[in-house]
């Protein structure tokens, strides 16, 4: 499987001793390991999972995290499991913002996020209102950064009588807001109605007037890595450059995220980001939707160097 990636270096990988000394020979490697985890320090991990996950999801995740980087913390946040993640997305961020800021708290270092699916905008959201964060990386897995419109599997099943071009009716309401997938519904030919009722994403992109858009900016951009990774088969993120903060036009077009309007304004920090060459983009093909946090090729092409 091949992928696209900007500074990102060939996995190291962890590999025992093939002595014929027993358990010593076993024993003494991962002696070794232990040692360098305690003189490295790696940071905690923190994992926020996407609609309709469970914390339960994450193993393989966990254990690449674990065999790269021994000794690692690492926390998958057991909240809003299943049809709870449904849950309006506001609800979202303030309950995972207090399971997840003791672990802040007592990480004098800092942590990094891996945010999966509608988990990256969870995470940008606690980013963007928790003044005191200390997150380092923070990589967002296949997430609709900059929203979602595509007749999916999801949408059938959670909408069965509306497909993509019609969902705008229930989303762009008081009712429809109380549901997640909602606040970050973005039909690009009812432009004006996603901005004035999207309580969330439109917020967080301040693309409708926000009075706390330049302290969110500044809470944003404490992070010291922003990596998107999202690639061609997602088959569920649409269009699939959203997970890079490419979007449609109201043709339909997809525009990269370097011609959108909130990267070239700098809205809440994407260009900052880029001007400080923290902002990593890496695309995989091959990898549907559900199989991101399961694929050891993209831990390897585009986590791994980013959890130290």
């Amino acid at each position: 499987m091949k992928g696209s990636h900007s500074a990102v270096s060939s996995p190291r990988r962890w590999r025992r001793s093939s002595s014929s000394s027993g358990a010593a020979g076993l024993l003494y490697p991962l002696l070794g390991a232990c040692l360098w985890a305690a003189v490295v320090g790696y940071k905690p991990v923190i994992i926020v999972h996407g609609l309709f996950d469970s914390s339960g999801d994450f193993i393989n995740l966990q254990r690449f995290i674990n065999e790269s980087h021994p000794g690692t913390n690492v926390t998958v946040i057991d909240l809003f499991d299943r049809s709870a993640s449904l849950q309006p997305m506001w609800k979202q961020v303030e309950g995972f913002k207090a399971a997840i800021y003791p672990i802040m708290q007592n990480a004098a270092d800092g942590v990094h996020f891996i945010c999966y699916s509608q988990g990256g905008l969870v995470c940008r959201g606690i980013l963007s209102t928790l003044s005191d964060h200390n997150v380092q990386s923070f990589i967002s897995l296949s997430s609709p950064q900059a929203g979602q419109y595509g007749d999916t599997d999801y949408l059938k099943y959670l909408f069965p009588q509306f497909v993509k071009s019609n969902l705008y009716h229930l989303c762009y309401t008081a009712i429809g807001q109380r549901i997640s997938i909602c606040n970050y519904w973005n039909d690009p030919h009812h432009r004006d109605l996603y901005v004035n009722s999207s309580d969330y994403l439109a917020l967080l992109n301040s693309e409708r007037a926000n009075p706390n858009s330049t302290e969110w900016k500044k809470n944003f951009l404490k992070i010291k890595k922003l990596v998107l990774i999202g690639g061609p088969d997602d088959g569920v993120i649409t269009p699939w450059q959203s997970s890079q903060f490419g979007f449609y036009d109201d043709n339909e077009t997809v525009v990269e995220m370097q011609h959108q309007d909130l990267y070239l304004r700098d809205v809440f920090g994407l260009k900052t980001l880029a001007a400080r060459g923290d902002l990593i983009l890496c695309s995989v093909p091959g990898v549907e939707h559900v199989y991101w946090h399961s694929n050891e090729t993209v831990f390897h092409m585009c986590m791994e160097k980013w959890l130290v």
